[in-house]
């Protein structure tokens, strides 16, 4: 019984114990939010975009630590404007629709750089290959949310996009730039 009486002390001194700070859940509001891709073909822009992707984040811009970042795209909505470009970006050479139809990235190392910039630094799965990579972004808050922006950019062959006939960067330039503008509002 002497045991017990410190023991149940203790438990009451740690069920009033500070604990770390948590941010709010956020969820995209997929009307207002865009993710684009912008590769070269033949020095010139060949954009496109992924029509179907979900960003859940739990974050506090003033304290960013223990923040958490979950995004999930659906590759198969990749979209180019052009019928024949469009089909060929399904097949295994480019995404690889049927193997992989789903990309990700999840970070848990959310840091400010300055004022309202921030960087995600996480892992990002694409056809099935993991990779590092930091994504940096702007937070903008405003009365019923906020909106992350930002750019980064991606060497395709890093993940295996552009195999094949393809994988020469002459015609098709090694670097693809992501951008997004993701708006959220607090979950719950």
């Amino acid at each position: 019984m002497k045991r017990i009486v410190p023991l149940l002390g203790l438990c009451g001194v740690l069920a009033f114990a500070p604990r770390p700070a948590q941010g709010a859940d956020w969820k995209m509001d997929p009307a207002g939010s865009k993710l684009e891709f912008i590769a070269i073909f033949e020095k010139t822009a060949a954009p496109g975009e992924f029509r179907e992707f979900d960003a859940r984040l739990r974050f506090d811009p003033d304290k960013p630590a223990g923040s958490r970042l979950d995004v999930t795209v659906k590759v198969t909505s990749a979209e180019m404007n052009v019928a024949d470009v469009n089909k060929e970006i399904r097949g295994k050479d480019w995404f690889d629709y049927a193997a992989f139809p789903q990309a990700e990235f999840r970070s848990t190392d959310l840091r400010r750089i300055e004022g309202n910039r921030y960087v995600a630094r996480g892992t990002l799965l694409l056809k099935g290959v993991k990779q590092p990579v930091e994504v940096p972004f702007s937070w903008t808050a405003s009365a019923g949310g906020a909106v992350m922006e930002g750019e980064l950019t991606v060497k395709r062959g890093a993940f295996g996009i552009g195999t094949g006939e393809w994988a020469e960067t002459n015609v098709i330039g090694a670097d693809v730039k992501v951008k997004f503008k993701v708006k959220l509002r607090k979950a719950g």
